[in-house]
């Protein structure tokens, strides 16, 4: 099947529910944030709100101008249950695990003021963080037409190796660039015990990430060359 009749089948598929329940996850992870700081006047909260909102919806947005029918493709019920047996468990705790309890206990601390006040320069260290991450991910979403939400081999689609984009720097861009945002909302927000669910976060996504790449590395043609071609998972020189 040529990429073509891919795209265009894949357009089809593509319905406004699928939108209306993509939009309303992302305004109810801000929704969360702000009920559990009980503050509508915390600008941190409303900043990072729009630059979640922003980054979620637009860029799918934006990877669905480039690859119709993507959208539908990841939330694809049929999918999600040929996933691999470890994936049906990790895939939802590490979609959870990224915003939800990051924001929950961030909104707490805020309220009652577990933590001492963060200085201004790590409050805007901490949007960066979030902005770059934010950023990394959605740019790896937009380049990858494979981009699913569980792993599995897309025999169906086709599936080839993406080595184009942010994948000529890491094997994993998508997982690299929800790992800074763990960090930047500790400081965003303001929020020191924030770190114990980062922790638990980046544990799960490191983890995901080993079993996906052994997955590839054993099913999809050519992924063991481009592995040596891109040595690294996660962080350049490092891991």
């Amino acid at each position: 099947m040529s990429s073509k009749t891919v795209r265009e089948e894949a357009a089809q598929t593509v319905s406004p529910r699928q939108w209306i329940r993509l939009v309303l996850v992302y305004l109810l992870i801000p929704l969360i944030l702000l009920v559990c700081g009980g503050d509508l006047g915390w600008w941190q909260a409303w900043l990072y709100s729009l630059l979640i909102f922003a980054a979620g919806v637009g860029g799918r947005i934006w990877a669905e101008q480039r690859h119709p029918g993507l959208l539908a493709e990841r939330q694809n019920i049929e999918n999600i249950r040929n996933a691999k047996a470890w994936d049906k468990v990790l895939a939802p705790l590490m979609a959870v695990s990224v915003a939800f309890p990051m924001v929950i206990v961030a909104g707490l601390d805020h309220r009652y003021n577990w933590s001492p006040e963060f200085p201004p320069w790590l409050i805007v260290i901490g949007f960066i963080l979030i902005s770059l991450g934010y950023a990394f991910a959605a740019w790896a979403l937009a380049e990858n037409r494979f981009f699913s939400s569980v792993v599995r081999i897309q025999t169906d689609r086709g599936h080839v190796v993406c080595d184009t984009g942010p994948y000529r720097f890491v094997r994993h861009p998508g997982y690299a660039g929800n790992i800074p945002p763990l960090f930047g909302i500790v400081l965003a927000l303001g929020s020191g015990w924030t770190l114990i669910p980062a922790a638990v976060a980046l544990i799960i996504t490191v983890i995901r990430t080993i079993l996906e790449d052994q997955t590839l590395q054993e099913e999809l043609p050519g992924y063991r060359d481009y592995a040596q071609r891109v040595r690294y998972r996660l962080i350049p020189g490092i891991y």
